[in-house]
């Protein structure tokens, strides 16, 4: 960092926790280059369409000046942009001056009949676009590095919760499939609004079209065929069918609703590891040299767990403000969503984009320790075990009555000397040592993988018919493993 880059604010999003690639995606080269290449398929499209010059005789647009646009779509000149702009005080002209100046015979063909909104919007619907299919790839790679784990872990017994007070067990594999299923769940939403997102197109000052009506002369039918053009050259196949100036900001809303669903995918799969990292069973990836504290040498904190939860929880508030900024506008158009839409959409995308790297990260390097697994089972086995138990009897010819007031004076006489103090629990013991269930085969009885259920049957089927499908979809992208993180 240079000295006097040390004086000013940074946005940590792009300095900590984003890809470069997103932050490129969301920076400014990316999007005034789009603005230019907006202007030239606008430009194409009329050109292709027949535009006339204002005699109706002369071609409105000349490929000399396509061929000069074509030539300048990325060589931006930011200073000059910016001395423009603290002239005019207006964004859009400020780039049409600076693009005019760089390639002067096409001046008089930029942005003909257009509004500033033909740029300003359908570059972020280019934007979200191509955001969405990154989140989609980073999602993928989540979702397989999670399944791999529980396929891996699915006959590994562990004590399940609920209330976070002990229940019946489950496998570590089983709870994996858990988060899983959630991302699977995102990148689903995630596919269906790609599928959704359209273009605005070339609608006009307040969307009526009336400009390049005028543009054509009256021919409606080329003034439909612009529009559906210009979105093709662009890479879409569909445009909103109606919009004000702006397309509706409605979509900003149902797009950031998905990304806050990533968001609060990922806040449970973190806080599910930081109560099991406090219990020693499952621990977050930590390496060789990693501090903990800077007090406390011993500390083995889960701060990418944390760090993947802090993220997930402001991404996750945003909707509120894309919500309130569609709620708020006023007829075909109001300007104060622009500075709320500058700072939500960039912001929600790099703020999930750093929790899905985190939640790779953490996912391909997840730690197991069997050792503490089988302890807190054992401790807890001797209650989940008395069904299994007296079943088992019963089996073996026992009346079912006798057997359970057995089982039920043990247990009581167990729990009462646990209150006292007692240092374990010796259920198992007594039940062994008592004749009317001497005849058990007590470690087959008490093997914990007999209480998991169908835990590590459901692991494969899910994987077999919700991870495989996805697997073969983005085939290319199953083998990434968790990249450096900034700690």
């Amino acid at each position: 960092m240079a000295k006097g880059d040390s004086l000013v604010y940074d946005n940590p999003l792009v300095t900590r926790y984003a890809s470069r690639e997103m932050a490129e995606l969301w920076g400014p080269q990316r999007k005034f280059s789009t603005w230019r290449r907006l202007w030239l398929a606008l430009a194409e499209a009329q050109h292709e369409l027949g535009l006339l010059a204002a005699d109706g005789v002369q071609p409105g647009i000349r490929p000399e000046q396509l061929d000069a646009l074509r030539a300048h779509l990325d060589d931006i000149d930011f200073e000059k942009a910016a001395q423009h702009e603290r002239r005019v005080k207006h964004d859009v002209m400020a780039h049409i001056h600076t693009l005019g100046e760089t390639c002067p015979e096409a001046q008089g063909i930029l942005h003909l009949g257009a509004t500033s909104c033909y740029v300003t919007d359908n570059t972020d619907l280019l934007l979200m676009r191509d955001g969405l299919r990154l989140l989609g790839d980073r999602l993928m790679g989540v979702i397989d590095a999670l399944a791999r784990f529980a396929h891996q872990w699915r006959d590994q017994p562990t004590l399940g919760f609920t209330h976070f007070q002990p229940a019946q067990l489950t496998t570590v594999g089983k709870r994996a499939s858990l988060w899983c299923y959630d991302f699977i769940l995102d990148l689903h939403e995630v596919e269906h609004r790609l599928s959704t997102l359209r273009f605005r197109g070339a609608k006009g000052t307040t969307g009526t079209q009336a400009s390049f009506l005028a543009l054509f002369r009256g021919d409606h039918h080329r003034v439909r065929e612009l529009d559906q053009l210009v979105a093709h050259k662009m890479g879409f196949v569909q445009v909103y069918p109606v919009t004000g100036q702006t397309y509706s900001r409605k979509v900003d809303g149902q797009v950031l609703d998905a990304l806050s669903g990533i968001g609060q995918t990922a806040h449970k799969f973190g806080n599910d590891l930081r109560l099991l990292a406090h219990r020693q069973e499952v621990e977050e990836p930590f390496e060789a040299e990693q501090v903990g504290s800077s007090a406390m040498a011993y500390k083995r904190n889960p701060m990418r767990a944390e760090r993947m939860c802090g993220l997930a929880r402001f991404v996750s508030a945003l909707p509120v403000s894309a919500a309130q900024t569609a709620a708020t506008q006023w007829l075909e158009r109001t300007l104060d969503d622009s500075v709320n839409r500058r700072l939500t959409l960039p912001q929600a995308y790099l703020g999930i984009d750093g929790v899905l790297r985190l939640a790779l990260n953490i996912s391909a390097g997840l730690v197991v320790h069997p050792p503490v697994i089988n302890r807190n089972v054992k401790n807890y086995l001797p209650y989940m075990a008395t069904e299994n138990i007296l079943m088992a009897a019963v089996g073996l010819g026992g009346d079912r009555q006798e057997l359970h007031e057995h089982i039920r004076r043990h247990s009581h006489a167990v729990t009462q000397q646990l209150k006292e103090g007692a240092e374990r629990n010796d259920l198992i013991d007594r039940l062994q040592a008592d004749p009317a269930f001497a005849a058990l085969d007590w470690p087959n009885v008490l093997n914990p993988i007999h209480f998991v259920g169908r835990a590590p049957q459901q692991v494969e089927e899910f994987i077999e018919q919700e991870v495989e499908p996805l697997r073969q979809r983005y085939r290319h992208l199953v083998n990434q493993n968790g990249g450096e993180l900034h700690v």
